[in-house]
């Protein structure tokens, strides 16, 4: 299982080619490719967002929210933050979607590689 993050999925609508656009559509071609529900919200938040990225918005399929996500996701951030890394609330909701789905995040961002480091979170690329 794959996730994405905003940072890739803006990029491959750029055009830009680069080793996680390439993570990304590799997984789409073999249908692995999940969306975490905070990249909905942070995407659906653009003033215009583009009518194909709606359609793809509206193609992937979602990671589940498990039960006790929400104090998983908080301990997940203080556990990042602990270590005198920055972690955003957004970012720590994306990481522990992947983590309770046991997913792979490809991402441009490299705020998560803290919650690599210090929770367990994969990484692609």
């Amino acid at each position: 299982m794959i996730a994405v993050d905003s940072s890739t999925l803006i990029d491959w609508f750029k055009g830009l080619d680069t080793p996680q656009t390439t993570a990304l559509e590799a997984a789409m071609d073999e249908d692995s490719l999940y969306l975490p529900p905070p990249v909905e919200a942070e995407l659906l938040s653009f003033p215009n967002p583009q009518p194909a990225l709606l359609a793809v918005l509206n193609d992937l399929p979602r990671l589940e929210l498990i039960e006790g996500f929400w104090s998983r996701a908080g301990l997940t951030r203080q556990m990042v933050r602990r270590n005198g890394r920055k972690a955003k609330l957004a970012d720590a909701l994306i990481a522990q979607f992947c983590l309770d789905a046991d997913a792979t995040l490809i991402t441009s961002d490299d705020d998560f590689r803290h919650f690599a480091a210090h929770c367990g979170l994969r990484l692609a690329v």
